[in-house]
């Protein structure tokens, strides 16, 4: 129930339409809730990972819309990498149209998020701010990655925590440049 959810909802029955009636048959990948490094934590359209680990490097309080139960499927980018080479390289022909969920299959709360984030950086007694829930927000994401694994056996190499300590370990690292 968002512009950004019809964008999306869209590019699937475009492709769609074009496996039936043109017999063009194509992967469509959902990539859920994507991180890792490089991404710029002060863009305006900046993930919550990267926001919550420059501020816990600058040992500064985030904001978290609601009470912090809020959770999602996050995926790291190593994962998203390795199921569009696998999308791309996939051997024989599709019969139809394919969309297939890309995540770890595992879900976190934001509060859970920013517990680990601290403990990554060492700095126990940092709490953050919760807010009013933003209106419209999707609760709870969890996606459902055994269509992925069964065609083009996608089995996430990385849990949300394994790629969290290298997001964290980047930032750190060009926060000091």
């Amino acid at each position: 129930m968002s512009p950004y959810a019809v964008t999306k909802l869209v590019n699937e029955l475009y492709a769609d339409v074009f496996s039936k009636v043109y017999n063009f048959h194509t992967i469509g990948l959902r990539y859920f809730n994507v991180f890792g490094p490089k991404q710029n934590p002060r863009n305006p359209y900046a993930a919550v990972i990267p926001k919550f680990i420059e501020c816990a490097i600058s040992h500064s309080q985030p904001t978290i819309n609601g009470d912090g139960s809020i959770s999602r499927d996050f995926t790291f980018i190593e994962n998203v990498v390795q199921a569009n080479i696998k999308a791309l390289l996939l051997p024989g022909n599709l019969g139809c149209h394919e969309v297939l969920n890309i995540a770890v299959g595992q879900s976190t709360t934001l509060k859970k998020l920013w517990d680990k984030i601290v403990e990554l950086s060492n700095d126990k007694i940092l709490q953050p701010i919760y807010n009013v829930q933003r209106e419209g927000d999707i609760l709870h994401s969890l996606a459902d990655i055994s269509k992925a694994q069964k065609v083009i056996n996608y089995y996430p190499l990385f849990d949300v925590f394994e790629g969290l300590k290298v997001t964290f370990d980047w930032i750190k690292l060009s926060s000091k440049k």
